[in-house]
């Protein structure tokens, strides 16, 4: 039954992971376009289990995006400087959308793995029961 736990704690610790990551896409998106945002990102992080042959999922801290700000020719812009220019976000729509894409697929594959676990577990009960 050891394992059927191991694999149930890997699977959530992975499903948080990668809720967090959608979550900070999210934001992302919303903020595209808010002058001067810095595109947010999450690193996964390998977490060993005490005792365990196994290694949890889990995000390390929230890093920004280093790139250089675009600066943008606006002169009615309230940000604007002396020459009509603000610095906006270096949040890429596409490779946004795409990361989402990506978080939602892994997403919906723990969800798979660990219903296929909590049924395995469930078949096991019943057959020591009889």
């Amino acid at each position: 039954m050891n394992e059927f736990s191991n694999t149930l704690k890997v699977t959530a610790s992975a499903l948080r992971a990668q809720a967090m990551r959608l979550r900070h896409t999210a934001e992302n998106i919303s903020n595209a376009d808010t002058p001067g945002y810095r595109r947010k990102t999450v690193p996964f992080e390998s977490m060993a289990l005490s005792g365990e042959a196994v290694d949890l999922v889990k995000t390390g801290r929230v890093q920004l995006d280093r790139s250089k700000l675009p600066r943008i020719h606006d002169p009615a812009h309230p940000m604007a400087d002396t020459s009509g220019h603000y610095q906006g976000s270096n949040v890429n729509l596409m490779l946004e959308i795409a990361d989402a894409r990506e978080a939602q697929r892994s997403y919906e594959a723990n969800l798979k793995m660990f219903d296929q676990a909590r049924q395995m577990s469930a078949s096991l009960m019943d057959l020591l029961r009889k």
